[in-house]
């Protein structure tokens, strides 16, 4: 059986001389035989678990169990043989090589884990006609269509026959004929034996998995923003990678908008000043605070719910003066 638990898994990385932290003390189990999907938008975290998941990051803290292997420990030789033997990588953009054909793509993990071409050709040929390509195995890449692409990847990704199946948006590039053909292809190699993880952005996927994680912050159901608070100089509003709840406008002082560096240093990336709104792109979009909010000065802001905020900064239709007014060519 291959179960899977993520325990406490923070992943905190630098980007562009700041530091992002996607994914903060997340814990999830899955079960053998489950299909699991991850869902947020996009800069939520959902390609970098999977990385740490196919042990190709290391998380900055936490655990990751698959079946009785702690993939976060492993190192050398025991790493690349779990990367290469327990884990299958669908990718989003197929990765499959142009100048050869469907077969030959399936094949070529196997020649370079040194099976030889007879067996290497066997399994997948096998692996192909299971997801329904058994009349495109001489066709290359460009021959076929987005849908036949992925279901090569698929196969490609089945050679080790492993117990873990990661999946990157497979259908973010597929029309939804396809989209119907490669999710049933998904769905039937999730058995036991095999787990397989998929991260898209698309909640319409949700009915068909066993089990569904969503790793968008949200905030508190029915939360009602503050009418206005003050804040000494210093003080903290909110935290980069925090639940984006609600909008601020300032009605008195500065808030200073920060962001730490690796040498531990902050940035200031931005100073909000009477009449001005900031934290507005976390509630809209569904992301944590992408920095954190502290006084700069003693302060008075408002929050704003986010349909609210939308209502507040809708623009106004400009009022055309009455025909008399309207100035006359000269």
């Amino acid at each position: 059986m291959v179960d899977l638990k993520i325990q406490n898994l923070t992943i905190e990385y630098t980007q562009s001389d700041y530091v992002v932290r996607p994914i903060d003390s997340l814990d999830v189990e899955a079960v053998d035989g489950e299909l699991v999907i991850l869902l947020g938008p996009s800069g939520c975290g959902k390609t970098t678990l999977l990385s740490c998941l196919a042990g190709i990051l290391t998380p900055t803290a936490g655990r990751i169990t698959v079946g009785d292997v702690e993939v976060v420990g492993l190192h050398g030789p025991a790493l690349a043989h779990y990367r290469r033997h327990a884990v299958g990588i669908v990718f989003q953009a197929f990765n499959l090589i142009p100048s050869l054909n469907a077969r030959e793509n399936v094949m070529a993990p196997l020649r370079v884990a040194g099976v030889s071409a007879r067996p290497a050709r066997a399994r997948a040929e096998e692996l192909l006609t299971r997801v329904g390509l058994e009349d495109r195995m001489d066709h290359r890449p460009k021959a076929l269509s987005g849908g036949q692409q992925q279901r090569v990847a698929i196969a490609r990704a089945l050679v080790h026959d492993p117990p873990l199946v990661l999946a990157d948006e497979p259908t973010a590039h597929l029309d939804y004929v396809q989209v119907e053909d490669i999710l049933r292809i998904l769905g039937d190699i999730a058995a036991p034996g095999r787990l397989v993880v998929i991260a898209t952005h698309d909640e319409r996927l949700v009915p068909l998995a066993d089990r569904a994680i969503d790793l968008a912050p949200k905030a508190v159901a029915g939360a009602e923003p503050p009418s206005r608070l003050h804040l000494e100089p210093g003080q903290v509003l909110f935290t980069i990678d925090s639940v984006s709840d609600f909008v601020y406008t300032v009605d008195e002082g500065e808030i200073d908008l920060v962001r730490p560096r690796p040498d531990r240093t902050e940035e200031t990336v931005y100073t909000a000043g009477p009449g001005d709104y900031f934290g507005e792109l976390g509630p809209l979009l569904g992301l944590p605070r992408s920095a954190t909010a502290r006084a700069r000065t003693a302060a008075v802001v408002t929050g704003h719910a986010a349909r609210d905020f939308k209502r507040l900064t809708k623009p106004r239709r400009m009022r055309l003066p009455p025909r008399s007014e309207t100035p006359q060519r000269t």
